[in-house]
């Protein structure tokens, strides 16, 4: 892969003026390799205060996919049903023998996602390029997994949670959950921030890379740097909590702002409320 990368750079760099049809082979052999879980966007990196890295030349070769595809015709049941989009960028196909559990319903993943065996896809939900998903998760009804989002095997994505991705700016960290973590019905993560193995996060939260969170078990404010976004701990159970607004009119009105809250950290009765139903799989 490391001519692949440094090609991909190149071509990047180049901006409309790459050749076409050198762009357009090289992020055809990158969605090959993210479509089989060889290549991935972020990687673990026991050296990064985060535990990942970014790789940024797979990031650079999906925009080229983007730039030098053409809008086509994607339509099904002879223009029953119309779609359009680049070429580039077709739907995958999932085979049986993948072990891979796509329920009918409505549900859509791009090729150049990797789907490990053992995932669920509950209807309808999506899966966008550059994904990667680990054994014996679930995505369930209305979730989303965006561009070049990681997340680890044996999560639960639960209904309507939306794991924003991020693909621009390259160099930036997309949104990443670690093994065994819960991600409650109608959350938000968003902007690369980290969620570290078996952290639970409650329905309803809205987590950023720019969001501080108050640990009240710890005593202290979990905020994101410059160069570091917010990383919840590994265990961490988070809920939507709210703090007064002290400035401005605040007071008068009585106004408070979002701010999650860590309550406690994950214990053996947390693991038996949140384990995934093994009769399903």
């Amino acid at each position: 892969m490391t001519n692949l990368a440094t090609s991909i750079t190149a071509l990047f760099e180049q901006g409309n003026n790459a050749p076409r049809d050198e762009a357009r082979d090289a992020f055809l052999r990158l969605r090959d390799g993210l479509s089989l879980g060889t290549v991935r966007a972020a990687e673990p990196d026991a050296s990064s205060p985060t535990g990942w890295r970014v790789n940024v030349w797979v990031k650079q070769g999906i925009l080229l996919g983007f730039r030098f595809g053409d809008i086509v015709d994607m339509g099904v049941a002879k223009g029953r049903w119309s779609f359009f989009d680049k070429d580039t960028l077709p739907m995958k196909r999932i085979e049986a023998s993948s072990g891979v559990r796509i329920v009918p319903g409505g549900s859509s993943v791009r090729e150049g996602a990797y789907l490990a065996p053992g995932v669920i896809c509950m209807p309808p939900m999506y899966v966008n390029i550059g994904a990667w998903v680990g054994e014996g998760s679930m995505i369930d009804s209305h979730a989303l997994v965006g561009s070049c989002a990681q997340v680890g095997a044996r999560v639960h994505v639960s209904a309507g949670a939306q794991v924003g991705g991020v693909i621009e700016p390259v160099g930036a960290l997309p949104v990443i959950i670690e093994d065994d973590a819960l991600i409650g019905g109608n959350t938000g993560i968003y902007e690369g921030a980290v969620i570290k193995a078996r952290a639970v996060i409650a329905a309803g939260t809205v987590l950023t890379g720019s969001t501080p969170v108050y640990d009240l078990v710890r005593g202290i404010i979990i905020a994101p740097t410059a160069d570091r976004p917010l990383v919840v701990p590994e265990g961490a159970v988070v809920v939507p909590g709210a703090r007064a607004v002290s400035g401005g009119k605040g007071p008068q009105w009585g106004l408070s702002l979002a701010t999650p809250v860590i309550v406690k950290y994950r214990d053996s009765r947390t693991d038996t409320r949140t384990e995934l139903e093994t009769w399903i799989r």
